[in-house]
Formats: structure tokens, sequence, C-alpha cells
């Protein structure tokens, strides 16, 4: 042997390099599947939250209830769905829409950045609903 050894690491020489690779490229898909993960779960606690200020709203338009019990409704909805955490910050108001009497129910709650840990108060949605009354149609 003239003293050259056999798999020195010669330039070119690529062995061992699929492991690292398995692992690299792992990591990196890994990553970007639980980041496509959050984004559906933030999506999901804006959906939840929307759907209950709506449900709210309608609760609290109707002729024959008081804006307090939207805002129940939509805290259950709420605490039912994502945790009683979540349905702290819920205020209901009269407004006036396109020159109609509205309800009109705002949510503030946390927006979830890793796992349903976030940013407190960051995600805010807003419900309406046309208010209904006993005026009898002639």
């Amino acid at each position: 042997m003239n003293g050259v050894m056999r798999g020195s690491g010669a330039p070119g020489d690529d062995r061992g390099s699929g492991p690292v690779e398995f692992v690299l490229v792992g990591a990196l898909l890994t990553l970007l599947t639980l980041a496509v993960l959050q984004l559906a779960l933030a999506v999901y606690v804006r959906n939840v939250v929307h759907d209950a200020a709506v449900e709210g709203a309608h609760i609290a338009a109707l002729a024959d209830t008081e804006p307090g019990e939207g805002a129940q409704r939509t805290e259950a909805v709420i605490a039912r769905a994502l945790g009683a955490d979540d349905a702290r910050d819920v205020s209901v108001r009269e407004t006036t829409s396109l020159g109609v009497p509205t309800m009109e129910v705002t949510v503030r709650t946390t927006l979830p950045v890793i796992g349903l840990l976030g940013v407190p108060s960051a995600l805010e949605v807003t419900g309406r609903a046309p208010v209904e009354s006993f005026a009898a149609a002639g």
C-alpha cells in the first residue's frame, strides 16, 4: 500500500451524507407541518369566536330579550368550544348600520401563536344582527 487509505474523505466522497440530509430535510418538513397545523388552529379559533359573536348578536337582537342575554350566549358558546378563559371580553351595544338599528357583539380573545398560547386580546371579531321589534305590519 502506498500510504493512502480508502475512504479517507477525499474531495467528492459523499459517504455518510445521507443520514445528515435526512435529518435536515426531516426537521424542515416537521417545522412546515407544525406551522400549517398552527395556522389551521388560529383559523378555527377565529371561526368559533366569530360564529359565537353572530349567534350572540342574533339573541341580543330579539324583541323579547335583553342585550346581556346575547353576551351570555356568546360566552357560553366560546367556553364550550375553546374554554372559559377565551370568553372573558365580550361586549354588546346597539348601533345603526345602513339606517337600521343593529345589535353588535364584539369579542376580544387570545390569538393562538404556539398551541393555544398566544397574544391576549389580539383577536377581535364582531357579529351584527338587525334589531327585531313587535311593531305590527299594517
